[in-house]
């Protein structure tokens, strides 16, 4: 029978109502073989009381429309179209239908890739084992309700605070508390949300669920700070909106008064001028398109079965030059099987006094729970037994390595033949290098003198057997490792397993550097660590606080790290990496702990995502420096017109139509191409390195232009005629050079640009303010698009070498830092 208890009122309102409004309701301790009754269940989840998250949901359509219409840029769009509409200057609009269409394929895009995306998490929702009617059913964790009761084992991370009704398991609770230890948990023992299970199995009754559970309480805030924990790409796209932001206010107000109180020019002629200056500062489409590219890319790997749980991890995968890997679930197969048994010279010298080896070992597989792909595989060989029942049992725990059965006539283990035997290691270690030099891991059975209480062996084991297992290594692994040996990315494999065991497996894989390895347990201090991971690429017998410390180590030598895991003792250094990447097939937690899953846990879907990351941020690099050509260009003229007195030569429309044809649709396509060089440098200096040039030769031009046309008394609509000539040459230049090395589809682009331009200015010259010119002006015009070649010649070779000084300056600084640290 079901005690009932009263259940308290939850204080805090939802985020929309939480879903749902909770009221009073009737609490139940039911039995841990039946559950929850149907009725129960529907009780709790009509009062409001489901385990529904409290994480913030994925926007909506309605607050993604909302998000790209009411921007900061677009209110200013909208300010600058009035002062046009207010003055009659009706053709300088021609801006606010790119401004549209601009924000129409932002919410298209965005709205394909949530419905996409929506889709993959559904897949990958996290799911639990709960007792209902007597019967286990398998429900999405948030169908769950108050005091249902929960199957735990191995791998599970545990969804809601419980408490155990029966069974025992050891859980690690670093993700909350930051301690590391695995802590026994038995019957009457709370179970803390956002914690899992490393080890054993039992059944809990959830005692606190969706918003009162702990993880809850810490979500909220640590979801506040993720959301600041941006890409380097788009942090420094921030930091160049926010800065464009703030400048073109006073600079527009500056123009203004310039041209209307001082140069006495009409309130249209100061209005439209002024605008024209505005616009060609605003990054309209930038952030617009590296949005837009990153969400084609989730979409994109999302068809390839990837989901991102973040988006910066595109960028910081494409970095990435040191990748790490555990042996199981990425070099093999997430599989094994048992090789053979070797009885030890021990067991054969006492055999009368022991049943057959297999025997005993079907004893201690049929006590154990299938809770790993180990002890799966030893259930699945050694079906015949003796019936032997056990006393207590101890789950594999990966920080002691080994699993134990104690019957009435004394306790046995099984695990690594260095952490059972110990001491006496040196003993054997002979007959088990027969085994690892073959690849094959090796584990002890024996018969241990002493009581087990899951903490390190101190009493002597006698050992009775090998038991070798073999995992199977993945057919397209050595391709797989092979291009990334290509790419510069190093390799470091990082296992629990014997190092000759590993570095076996790893060299029948292709990786580079095998025959380099370490057993963990020897590397004492930091110095160790750090020396080993610039010399090593395979590490066997390492603990999970270990591969949390090789990782940071890495990172603190300044390399860009990312980690793959499937199992518990991955999660820690999941957490730390760079870009933490999981299979889903390994355990729940490390999935959910991960920023990537490989949903079908294909290892060799690796670099199709490494090169999606460098097709976008590369890309967007490329085009953001076309953006940027226009923006350097219009501040610096700005300055030079409020310094020179002069009124600011160009027309709204003539902006719009530059923009158009050398900027907006060139950027589009080249944003789309695939591209496979690797990422250097920083996101910011690259893209102003690489549009500083043309910024310059466009300042240099125009000014010049200006300057001798007031000189030799030539009209100012004549002026920004040739000035729209000057900046549509330089823009193909600009586009020409980025464009580098050319394609077809490169060509194509450009050259459907430069007639499309051409027919623009030749059938829509009224719209776009294209005028015939003055003879002097021609002159003045063909002058100086011949001389700006030269000077963006010059001053591309001029900024390449500072650039190339700049990285040579950071390698070096990296290098030391490296060699500091």
């Amino acid at each position: 029978m079901s005690r009932r208890r009263n259940a308290g009122n939850g204080k805090e309102q939802t985020q929309a109502e939480r879903k749902s409004r909770r009221i009073r309701t009737t609490r139940y301790d039911p039995d841990p073989e039946q559950g929850l009754t149907a009725q129960q269940v529907q009780e709790h989840r009509l009062h409001g009381w489901t385990n529904v998250s409290v994480d913030p949901p994925a926007r909506t359509v309605k607050e993604i429309v909302h998000e790209n219409v009411f921007t900061y840029f677009n209110l200013i769009f909208a300010v600058l179209g009035l002062l046009l509409c207010i003055v009659g200057s009706f053709r300088n609009l021609t801006f606010l239908p790119v401004v549209v269409i601009n924000t129409l394929i932002g919410i298209v895009q965005e709205v394909r890739a949530k419905k996409v995306l929506e889709k993959m998490n559904m897949l990958n929702a996290p799911h639990a084992r709960a007792v209902r009617d007597g019967k286990v059913r398998k429900v999405d964790t948030e169908e769950l309700v108050l005091d249902d009761i929960v199957i735990f084992g191995a791998g599970n991370q545990i969804c809601a605070d419980a408490v155990v009704s029966s069974g025992e398991v050891q859980v690690n609770e670093s993700l909350l508390t930051g301690e590391s230890d695995e802590i026994t948990k038995k019957k009457g023992d709370s179970l803390m949300s956002g914690s899992f299970v490393v080890s054993g199995e039992c059944r809990a009754r959830l005692d606190k669920v969706g918003e009162d559970s702990y993880i809850s309480r810490l979500t909220m805030e640590a979801k506040a700070m993720d959301s600041t924990e941006q890409s380097e790409m788009i942090r420094s796209l921030d930091r160049l909106v926010r800065g464009v932001g703030i400048i073109i206010i006073p600079i527009g107000l500056i123009l203004f008064v310039q041209s209307f109180f001082f140069n006495h020019d009409g309130f249209r002629e100061s209005v439209t001028s002024m605008v024209a200056a505005v616009i060609g500062m605003i990054p309209e489409g930038l952030y617009l398109l590296a949005s837009m590219a990153l969400a084609v890319s989730a979409m994109r790997l999302a068809r390839q079965q990837v989901l991102l749980h973040d988006m910066k991890s595109i960028e910081t995968l494409a970095r990435v030059n040191v990748l790490c890997v555990d042996k199981t679930g990425t070099i093999t197969e997430n599989t094994m099987t048992v090789g053979k048994v070797e009885p030890t010279l021990d067991y054969r010298e006492k055999e009368e006094d022991y049943p057959p080896l297999e025997k005993m070992l079907g004893d201690f597989a049929a006590a154990m729970s299938e809770d790993n792909i180990t002890m799966a595989a030893l259930k699945e060989h050694f079906r015949e037994n003796t019936g032997k029942k056990p006393v207590s049992l101890t789950s594999f725990s990966s920080t002691v390595k080994y699993s134990s059965v104690t019957y009435e006539d004394g306790a046995y283990v099984l695990g690594a033949p260095e952490m059972v035997l110990r001491d006496d290691f040196v003993l054997y270690e002979a007959e088990i290098g027969q085994f690892t030099k073959k690849g094959y891991r090796v584990l002890v059975f024996g018969q241990y003198d002493g009581k087990i209480d899951g903490k390190p062996l101190t009493g002597k084991v006698t050992p009775l057997g090998y038991v070798t297992l073999t995992n199977p290594i993945r057919h397209d692994a050595p391709e797989t490792f092979a291009y990334f040996a290509e790419q510069g990315v190093d390799i470091k494999v990082i296992s629990g397993d014997n190092p000759v065991t590993v570095s076996e497996v790893a060299a029948r894989a292709g990786i580079a550097g095998a025959e380099r390895y370490v057993d963990a347990g020897t590397l004492k201090t930091d110095e160790d660590v750090a020396r080993a991971m610039r010399e090593y690429t395979v590490f066997g017998r390492v603990t999970p606080a270990q591969k949390r410390q090789f990782v940071n180590v890495l990172k603190e030598q300044g390399n860009t790290v990312a980690m793959t895991g499937d199992g518990v003792n991955d999660i820690l250094a999941l957490k730390d990496a760079d870009c933490s990447i999981a299979m889903a097939s390994g355990s729940e937690a490390a999935a959910q702990a991960a920023q990537v899953v490989l949903l079908e846990s294909d290892f060799s879907c690796m670099p199709s995502v490494v090169l999606e990351g460098r097709r976008v941020v590369n890309n967007i690099q490329r085009s953001a420096s076309l953006f940027l050509v226009k923006n350097i260009f219009s501040l610096l003229l700005s300055v030079f017109s409020a310094v020179f007195m002069i009124t600011y030569p160009l027309e709204p429309s003539q902006i719009s139509l530059i923009s158009m044809f050398t900027i907006g649709v060139p950027a589009f396509f080249l944003a789309m191409e695939p591209n496979k060089n690797r990422i250097e440098g920083h996101f910011l200096p690259n893209v102003f390195l690489k549009a500083l040039p043309g910024g310059l030769t466009d300042v240099l031009a125009v000014g010049a232009l200006v300057i001798f046309g007031r000189t030799f008394a030539v009209g100012e609509t004549d002026i920004a005629t040739a000035a729209t000539i000057l900046l549509a040459i330089v823009g193909f230049m600009v586009l020409y050079k980025i464009s580098q090395p050319v394609n077809r589809l490169r060509v194509g682009v450009l050259a459907c640009c430069a007639v499309a331009l051409v027919l623009a200015s030749i059938y829509m010259g009224d719209l776009f303010a294209i005028t015939a010119m003055s003879t002097e002006c021609i002159m003045l015009c063909v002058l100086f698009s011949i001389a700006s070649e030269p000077v963006f010649r010059y001053l591309s070779f001029v900024v390449e070498q500072i650039g190339k000084f700049g990285k040579r300056l950071f390698s070096w600084h990296e290098k030391n830092k490296g060699k500091t640290a």
